[in-house]
Order: structure tokens, then C-alpha cells, then sequence
């Protein structure tokens, strides 16, 4: 069988399983809040947004960012006093903070893709502390109390986000959305571009093609997104602190992420909601959520070298009639 046709077989194994997978996501997202406590899915909603935007970065481009918590938690800031300072309506609070977490990845992006490696890492890890400080003396942001008692006020001017159901299905909603543009993104000829520079940065500039517009492109959708997440948290908790912002978040973003599997549509969601249930699990236990992260991170990173989602669609892959023919 030829290499072709092998990838080929292997490309269509990877989207039945993917597509299977997702399938089954949604049903069990829509029945969930009949289910679970609507709160706690909502929360897993949020960060696995945020670790599907921080993916497509690492994932697809193979950046690592130190600072999407930023991101993250800047949207939150910008969202929650839109809503409470000034009365804005819901989905205009939450385009405030995607639009101004879009604008902080503008100028982030723009200083950080001059280096690369972990030069490129510490140089967004050092804007992102240099954010949190402003956080914490910025009057806005209200310091170390942050911004709380957000309204949930009327989506559309219709729809009572004060219902649960109303906002939980409206998170899943956003969610769904987000996910989708990420898909759309990663399978596009710009995501292939995206691709390229991840595999081998110097062929593509000899290509032709302006490596570094690209980068940057890419770190404000991701960051946008990551925003996108950051801003109908707040809303969903009613409020935005500054733990958003420290650079704890975004090592939790990293973690989710690499458990599920980077580059994987599927697995920074099973990542969120493995470590969004770790914490919740434990939160009354006593025992260091930390600690209890940290093994499994290691018996993942031992087991599945490729991230959970990763280690299941290699297995899958391997068993494709078109991988046995080419071992025979």
C-alpha cells in the first residue's frame, strides 16, 4: 500500500473517531444539567474553552505562551465592569473583554514572536506579570476584592441569565461556537500555514510565506478566544478576582492541555474537565489539590505520552486496516 494511501486512511479513521467523539460530547453536554450541578458543568465549559484557544496556539503553531491567564483574566476585568459599572447588557460586556483581550494579544504578540523558543515563553510570562500588577493597583479592578456582584442582567433583552437553565445552555452555546471557529481554523488553508511553521519554520519562510504575520494572527485568535472564555466566566460567577491573572492560570491552562493532548481538538476539553473535577472533588476534602494534579499529570505524561485524547487516537490509528497492511 502506498504512503499516500496510508495517510489517507489514517487522515478518515482520525475524523470518524473525532466526529464520534464530539457526537457524544454534545449529547452529554445538552443532558448534563439535568444531571450534574449546572454551576460546576459550566465552569468545565469555560476553562475547556479557554484550553481549546490556548491549543490552538501550542497545538497547531507550537507556541508556548506562559501568559494566557492575561488573556484570560483581562477579559474577565473588562466584562465585569462594563456590566457593573456602566450597565451594559451581557453579550455587549462579553465582546468588551473579547475585543480587548484580542487588542492586549495585539501588542503581547507583537513583542513576543521577535524571539522564539523559551525566549518567546518568558517574554509573554513577563507581560503577563506586568498585567497582574496593574490588576492589583488599578482602581477599576477593585485590587486584591476584584469586581463583584456582576449582574447577570437579560441576554438580547429577552433571555434571564438569572435561570440557570438559560445560562447554562447559553454558555454551552458560546462554548459550541468557540470550538467551532478553532475548528474552522485549524482546517483552513491558513491552518495548514499554521501547521507548517509548527513542523519546520525555515521551510515555510523559504516557501514564501511571512512566518511572522502568521504567528501573530494566530496568538490574537487565541487569545481573543481565551478572552471569549474569561468574559462569560464572569458573568457566570458574577465576578472577576485577581487569581484569573496569576501566573498559576496559566500553568493550569498548560496542564489541561497537555493531559488531554495538544493538537488534538478533543483533548484540552477531557483536560479541563479531568482537572475542573479534580478540584472540585477535592475542594472539601483536605487533601492539596496541587498534589493530586501534579501525580496525574505524571502517570499521564508516563502512560499517555501523548495526552489522553492523543494516546486514544494513536491506538485507534494503529488498528485502521491500512497500518496493519503496512506492518505485513
Amino acid at each position: 500500500m502506498s504512503e499516500a494511501t496510508l495517510h489517507a486512511e489514517r487522515a478518515a479513521a482520525s475524523v470518524r473517531l473525532e466526529r464520534a467523539l464530539v457526537a457524544l460530547g454534545i449529547v452529554a453536554l445538552i443532558a448534563a444539567p439535568f444531571l450534574i450541578y449546572p454551576i460546576f458543568v459550566m465552569k468545565m465549559l469555560c476553562f475547556a474553552l479557554f484550553a481549546c484557544a490556548f491549543n490552538l496556539l501550542l497545538g497547531y503553531t507550537g507556541l508556548l505562551s506562559f501568559g494566557h491567564a492575561a488573556f484570560f483574566g483581562g477579559a474577565a476585568y473588562f466584562c465585569a465592569h462594563a456590566v457593573k459599572a456602566w450597565g451594559w447588557p451581557p453579550e455587549a460586556g462579553i465582546l468588551l473583554g473579547t475585543a480587548g483581550a484580542a487588542g492586549m494579544g495585539l501588542v503581547v504578540g507583537f513583542l513576543a514572536i521577535r524571539r522564539q523558543g523559551i525566549y518567546f515563553s518568558m517574554i509573554t510570562l513577563a507581560m503577563a506579570q506586568m498585567f497582574y500588577f496593574f490588576c492589583v493597583q488599578a482602581p477599576f479592578t477593585e485590587g486584591e476584592d476584584g469586581i463583584q456582584g456582576v449582574p447577570r442582567g437579560h441576554l438580547f433583552g429577552m433571555i434571564d441569565l438569572n435561570d440557570p437553565m438559560n445560562m447554562y445552555f447559553f454558555v454551552l452555546a458560546v462554548f459550541l461556537i468557540g470550538v467551532f471557529a478553532i475548528w474552522r481554523i485549524v482546517n483552513s488553508p491558513f491552518g495548514m500555514i499554521l501547521r507548517s511553521i509548527r513542523e519546520n519554520e525555515n521551510r515555510a519562510i523559504s516557501l514564501g510565506y511571512s512566518v511572522g504575520r502568521y504567528k501573530l494572527a494566530a496568538f490574537v485568535m487565541s487569545a481573543a478566544l481565551a478572552g471569549l472564555a474569561g468574559a462569560v466566566k464572569a458573568i457566570v460567577f458574577q465576578f472577576a478576582t485577581l487569581t484569573d491573572v496569576t501566573w498559576q492560570m496559566s500553568g493550569e491552562v498548560i496542564l489541561m492541555t497537555l493531559l488531554g493532548g495538544i493538537g488534538t481538538m478533543v483533548g484540552p476539553v477531557v483536560g479541563a474537565g479531568l482537572v475542573v473535577g479534580l478540584e472540585n472533588t477535592l475542594a472539601t476534602s483536605g487533601f492539596p489539590v496541587t498534589i493530586a494534579t501534579g501525580v496525574i499529570f505524571m502517570v499521564c505524561v508516563l502512560i499517555f505520552r501523548r495526552g489522553i485524547v492523543g494516546e486514544i487516537y494513536a491506538r485507534w490509528l494503529a488498528r485502521t486496516p491500512g497500518s496493519e497492511g503496512a506492518k505485513g
